[in-house]
C-alpha cells in the first residue's frame, strides 16, 4: 500500500473518532442568530433603563432600579434565552438531517451535562444576587458562568467554542472592574462575540 493511501485511510480513521466522539451538529447560523437576539435584548434594556432614570434627580450615575424593572429586565433576557435555544434546536436537528447524524446521542447528552452544570449553578446564583439587590454583579455573573459552561462544553464539540467561552470570561472579569457598564460589556459577549464566532464556524463547517 502506498504512504498517501496509508495516509488517506487515517484520516478517514480520525475522522471516524471525531464524529463519534464530538458532537458536530451545532449551527454556526444558529450562533450568529443567538447574537442578533441578544443585541436586540440589549437594546430594549436600555431603552427601559433610560426611561426610568431621571438625571436631574440623580448625580451619581447609576440607575434605581426598581422591583417592577428588574422583572421587566428578567423578562427580556428570559425571551432572549429561549429565542436562541429554540433557534439553536431547530437548526441543530436541521444541519443533522442534512448530514445523516444523530441528534440525540451519547455526545449530545455529555454535551447539555456539562453545560447544565455551571449554567444552572450560575443560574441559581444571579437570581439570589438579584433578590439581594446586587444587581451590579448581575452582568459579570452571567458571562463568567456563561463562558465556564462553553469551556467545559468544549471537550464534545467543536474546539473553538472553548475560545469563546475564554473570551466570555476574560470579558466577564473585564466588567467587574467597571461597574455601570454591566449592560454594554453584555451586549459586546452575548452579541457581537456570537456574531463573529457563528460567522466564523458557519463559514467553516456549514457551508
Amino acid at each position: 500500500m502506498k504512504e498517501t493511501e496509508i495516509q488517506d485511510e487515517l484520516a478517514s480513521i480520525r475522522n471516524l473518532m471525531e464524529r463519534s466522539s464530538k458532537f458536530i451538529s451545532l449551527s454556526g447560523l444558529s450562533g450568529i442568530l443567538a447574537g442578533v437576539y441578544a443585541l436586540i435584548g440589549a437594546a430594549v434594556a436600555y431603552v427601559l433603563l433610560n426611561s426610568s432614570f431621571d438625571y436631574a434627580d440623580n448625580t451619581s450615575g447609576y440607575a434605581v432600579v426598581s422591583l417592577s424593572m428588574v422583572t421587566s429586565l428578567i423578562a427580556v433576557a428570559a425571551i432572549v434565552l429561549i429565542a436562541s435555544i429554540v433557534t439553536g434546536i431547530i437548526l441543530s436537528v436541521r444541519k443533522a438531517k442534512r448530514k445523516g447524524q444523530s441528534v440525540w446521542s451519547r455526545t449530545s447528552r455529555e454535551l447539555l451535562f456539562h453545560m447544565a452544570v455551571p449554567l444552572i449553578s450560575g443560574g441559581l446564583l444571579i437570581l439570589i444576587f438579584i433578590a439581594r439587590g446586587y444587581y451590579g454583579v448581575v452582568a459579570p455573573a452571567t458571562l463568567i458562568f456563561y463562558g465556564l459552561s462553553l469551556v467545559a462544553a468544549g471537550n464534545f464539540t467543536f474546539s473553538g467554542i472553548k475560545s469563546l467561552g475564554l473570551c466570555e470570561i476574560i470579558l466577564g472579569l473585564t466588567a467587574a472592574l467597571f461597574p455601570g457598564y454591566g449592560l454594554y460589556f453584555w451586549a459586546l459577549g452575548f452579541g457581537v462575540l456570537h456574531i463573529i464566532y457563528g460567522s466564523v464556524m458557519y463559514l467553516k463547517y456549514d457551508k
